[in-house]
């Protein structure tokens, strides 16, 4: 079971610096550089560009996450799909809002490494000795980004467990270099201070010369507050708020202190020199900038695997809620909630290195970064609505102020990244298809869902009953095994009777229909049992929460263990006279494998759903695999799925020429 609550504790707090700042701790090696870019720096536009900056900090990430959404917890666990089972039940539509908000989520783990760890390699353009060999988009500069990627990736497998316990200290020692670097520079430049007046965000909107676009770049200050919430399970509500208060002071003071710098540098430097050099690593000591690019190379190497440890989570979550295909997950460590699924993993290589080689530097992958968080943030809003109004109950009056004041913000964002979305538009292409594959997903299973036959277990017990004792039957095993997707303990699947009785009929001694029940909850790990009839027909209804895998032999066999050991199952043995041979029982698990029927009427829409589905299918786990069985314990039977069947055929009987005449 998760922990519900994390206590608070230094060490605890030490985590979260290592697992969910990421992220956002490293918007300083961009941000304020990408408010500038190709402007004329005016004392209007670096104050108004750091008010902004405050601004957003402090109702996006500490209103809005730190104060609001992390009330929003599922059992202890945080993250989009977590809010979209706590509210599914509220709207119908709502599961749109989880697929888009995951599909952006996906898409921001392919742009997080490469913006983060580029950023951090473009500062050696910043040592004397290095300028002209290392610039950003050179080949150069583009290999070592890729390098460091694809070490990354590469090491997953292994999981984090021997890296994974440096990451808070190396976070620690990030914010702190943050916080005295950008202080070495306010202390020269007090009325810096000023800018965090609202006044200068607001004149910038709307007296600056096309200063409403700037917020596309301001928003990357807050691209990781999503992760504040992902990650709840893992560090507690406690140990973020606290964090976040160390972590926001020394990241206003590293932007306030770049901007400093930015004041002075402008008048003792030409605008040349001025233009090619980021702040984040003007405000640094030369004989410091070595060792500062190593820190900050590490710390987007952290916020990197998280958003890829973070991917991991939010597939299988999609896997066991039916949103995306079956794929295989692994556990390379013992370490909680780790795992690694390798499908993704190389996807997200894949996309990570698309976007270094199609962008090439930092600057140009700031318009798509910023357009796919913001539009996560938007459809968190939306579920944090329906949570706070249907959930916490709170007025609709109170809702409805907090929805507009988000609303606005984010719409004002997303308006200001939407326009320079063109310089990123193969990046839509990849956002498309991911969101394809969740709705084709999610459809095929409520269609083929739609149309399946229930049938009453109590009825045909009396012939199973015969079946089981005919003994000129030939036996198909002691135990015979299905799944069903049958929520009343009295019923299955039509399909599953006859594959009982149809064509050979399958002869048992007992026989097992076993129900895996999604909760809404995430460690929810529960079985009832139900015997419809004596010692032979037993319903298992096995209740998993959606962060659990379902290893459904292994769940089984402890069942029937528990069973055998409170003395409430008898029949495991073989009957005479198999136990000449071998006493111990045999189960046989039966899968139906389902193919689309050529007796189907579908319309262009269903039809496209239904062959997708088949495709990505093929090229998925099988089910095998993907329920956890064992193949010399499994039959697999094919049994066709007929979703709309075709109308009856009528033919009319024409008598042969001659016959029938008088």
């Amino acid at each position: 079971m998760a922990s519900q609550s994390h206590r608070l504790s230094l060490a605890g707090i030490l985590v979260t610096l290592g697992i969910i700042y990421g992220d956002i701790g490293t918007s300083p090696l961009y941000v304020l550089k990408a408010i500038v870019h190709d402007r004329e720096v005016t004392k209007d536009l670096v104050y108004g560009g750091i008010s902004c900056i405050f601004w957003t900090l402090s109702i996006q990430t500490t209103f809005k996450y730190i104060l609001l959404t992390l009330r929003a917890d599922n059992k202890g666990e945080g993250g989009i799909f977590s809010l979209y089972s706590l509210v599914q039940r509220k709207n119908k539509w709502l599961f749109w809002i989880a697929m888009i908000g995951a599909a952006t989520l996906l898409c921001d783990g392919m742009i997080t490494p490469p913006i983060s760890v580029a950023s951090a390699v473009e500062g050696l353009t910043a040592v004397d000795s290095l300028k002209g060999i290392i610039q950003p988009g050179n080949s150069l500069t583009i290999g070592i980004v890729i390098g460091i990627i694809s070490l990354l990736f590469f090491f997953q497998r292994y999981g984090t467990k021997l890296v994974g316990a440096s990451f808070g200290p190396i976070m620690f020692v990030w914010f702190m270099m943050l916080f005295v670097l950008g202080l070495s520079q306010i202390k020269d430049h007090l009325d810096v201070l000023s800018a965090l007046n609202p006044a200068y965000a607001f004149d910038l909107l709307t007296k600056y010369p096309k200063g409403f676009w700037i917020l596309g770049a301001v928003f990357l200050c807050t691209t990781g507050a999503e992760a504040l919430y992902s990650d709840l399970g893992h560090c507690g509500r406690a140990n973020i708020r606290v964090s976040w208060i160390f972590v926001k002071i020394a990241l206003v003071t590293n932007y306030m202190g770049q901007a400093a710098w930015l004041i002075n540098e402008k008048s003792m430097s030409t605008e040349a020199y001025f233009l090619t050099v980021n702040p984040f690593y003007g405000i640094m000591p030369e004989w410091w900038l070595i060792p500062g690019i190593i820190i900050a190379t590490m710390a987007a190497f952290i916020a990197s695997q998280a958003l890829i440890s973070g991917s991991f989570t939010l597939v299988s979550e999609a896997i066991n809620l039916g949103f995306w295909p079956r794929v295989a997950v692994k556990y390379p460590t013992e370490l909680k909630g780790q795992l690694y699924i390798p499908s993704v993993n190389w996807l997200l290589w894949a996309g990570c290195l698309f976007v270094m080689i199609v962008f090439q530097e930092s600057a140009a992958m700031e318009a798509a970064y910023g357009f796919f968080i913001t539009v996560t943030m938007m459809m968190t809003t939306v579920l944090l609505t329906y949570y706070l109004k249907y959930k916490l109950k709170w007025p609709v009056w109170l809702v409805g102020m907090l929805v507009l004041l988000f609303a606005s913000v984010e719409l004002a964002f997303f308006v200001a990244n939407i326009l320079k979305l063109k310089e990123a538009w193969m990046m839509m292409i990849v956002y498309v298809v991911i969101l394809h594959v969740m709705w084709i997903t999610f459809m095929y299973r409520r269609l083929s869902n739609t149309f399946l036959q229930f049938v009453d277990l109590e009825k045909f017990a009396p012939i199973l009953r015969t079946l089981s004792q005919d003994k000129e039957v030939p036996k198909f095993a002691t135990h015979i095994v299905y799944l069903t997707k049958a929520n009343f303990a009295h019923q299955v699947e039509q399909k599953i009777v006859e594959s009982i009785l149809s064509k050979t009929p399958k002869r048992g001694d007992v026989y097992w229909f076993v129900h895996i029940d999604r909760t809404s909850e995430p460690y929810t790990r529960e079985y009832e049992i139900e015997e419809l009839e004596n010692d032979l027909i037993i319903k298992v209804n096995i209740k998993l929460g959606f962060r659990i895998q379902p290893r459904v032999n292994n769940l089984f066999r402890y069942i029937v263990e528990d069973l055998v050991n409170k003395r409430e199952f008898d029949i495991l043995s073989k009957p005479h006279p198999y136990t000449r041979y071998n006493a111990n029982p045999d189960f046989k698990f039966v899968l139906l494998d389902k193919y689309i029927s050529v007796d189907n009427e579908l319309n262009l829409r269903e039809s496209f759903i239904t062959n997708a589905y088949v495709w990505m299918k093929h090229h998925s786990l099988s089910d095998i695999d993907a329920w956890g069985l064992e193949e010399a314990d499994t039959h697999l039977e094919k049994v066709p799925l007929v979703v709309k069947p075709s109308q009856k055929v009528k033919l009319t009987r024409v008598l042969p020429a001659g016959i029938g005449a008088d």
